[in-house]
């Protein structure tokens, strides 16, 4: 049995590899105990709940890079966020606490190590964001999903984990494509731009659903919570399907023939899993523009293309769909590129590795 506290946020790029460390540890030791600490107002404070784990969650703001006075408010709230987190750790007295990423991870790891806890921190991205790289110094061990991440980490304590959702992809059920109005025989588009959506891109897909009429595969464009109001009423094909969102995301990926997305590190790791043929539309306002790292990483192995937002164009994008698709060579290239990248067993390695630091204390 482990007690372990998870933290993940903001995106589904951080919480979705959480949870699939979460079900693996459940996996392994059936009895374990789970707290997850998130904010109270981003996706972690709804799907985790849904998901059934325990949850606690705090008020917490990132820093605020373009009006840095408002940063007295966010330093306000994270002191209080820090008595309440050492409060709750107290509490529940875990063996291990996990920060799989988001800026609410950084007073749950530094109070568990100044409280004398066992620490790990995961980092999925190319290059680490601030708040792994300044919780470096109070984790344990690290696991990163690319390799080329090692050199930003303590040699000691960092390793090449892969990205767990890669594992949870391959243990999902394909969803029955009826259940979402599509047909069986049909090649699936897949076009979503991260969990939360983005305002850009889905300006400019709108312009571009029309140009899908009368092609011979379906699209499924996945706006986003927050957008699905302003495009629900577009009118489209019938081979054109808008979602604000798709709880089965893995389920519908296992049919998907190819798809349009953002290059997160999560989506890398579930298209590699599956070996899915992709464009990649790399997100330009990230921090140190870690996305279009992830994707070029993918596209020098021949194993993803990239679209980038500034170069973006309707049509481009269509004749890269329908190109794809029908140059048969090309698409099983993309296809068996992608699937040689995956990294399978992501969830095991790092339940080995946190069942270690908590049996050795290494």
């Amino acid at each position: 049995m482990m007690r372990a506290i998870v933290s993940a946020g903001g995106t589904g790029g951080h919480i979705y590899p959480a949870l699939a460390i979460i079900h693996k540890i459940k996996e392994k030791e059936p009895n374990s105990e789970i707290l997850y600490i998130g904010t109270t107002d981003r996706m972690e404070h709804k799907i985790i709940p849904e998901a059934g784990i325990p949850y606690f969650g705090i008020k917490l703001s990132g820093l605020d890079r373009k009006r840095p006075w408002r940063n007295i408010e966010v330093w306000k709230e994270y002191k209080k966020s820090v008595s309440l987190v050492k409060e709750k750790i107290k509490e529940f007295k875990p063996d291990v606490v996990l920060g799989i990423g988001g800026y609410v991870t950084t007073p749950v790891i530094s109070s568990a190590k100044k409280l004398g806890y066992k620490t790990f921190i995961h980092e999925q991205n190319s290059i680490p964001g601030v708040s792994n790289r300044f919780l470096s110094r109070y984790a344990d061990k690290i696991g990163v999903s690319l390799p080329e991440s090692t050199k930003y980490f303590p040699k000691n304590k960092v390793f090449f984990s892969g990205n767990p959702r890669s594992e949870e992809v391959l243990s999902s059920r394909p969803v029955d494509k009826k259940s979402l109005g599509l047909t069986e025989n049909k090649p699936l588009v897949l076009i979503v731009m991260g969990s939360l959506g983005s305002t850009t891109m889905n300006q400019k897909l709108k312009e571009t659903l029309n140009l899908f009429k009368d092609k011979p595969y379906e699209v499924i464009f996945v706006t986003g919570q927050n957008y699905y109001e302003t495009y629900k009423s577009v009118k489209v094909s019938n081979n054109v399907k808008i979602m604000p969102y798709l709880n089965n995301m893995l389920s519908v990926l296992h049919k998907t023939d190819l798809i349009v997305s953002r290059a997160g590190a999560s989506t890398i790791a579930e298209i590699t899993a599956l070996g899915i043929p992709s464009i990649l539309i790399p997100s330009p306002y990230v921090t140190h523009n870690h996305q279009l790292k992830n994707a070029q990483a993918l596209e020098n192995k021949k194993a993803a293309l990239i679209l980038e937002e500034k170069d973006y164009d309707k049509q481009k994008l269509v004749d890269l769909i329908d190109d794809t698709l029908k140059d048969k060579k090309k698409y099983q290239e993309l296809k068996q590129n992608a699937r040689s990248l995956a990294v399978t067993d992501s969830a095991t390695k790092i339940y080995q590795v946190l069942r270690k630091l908590i049996d050795d204390g290494e």
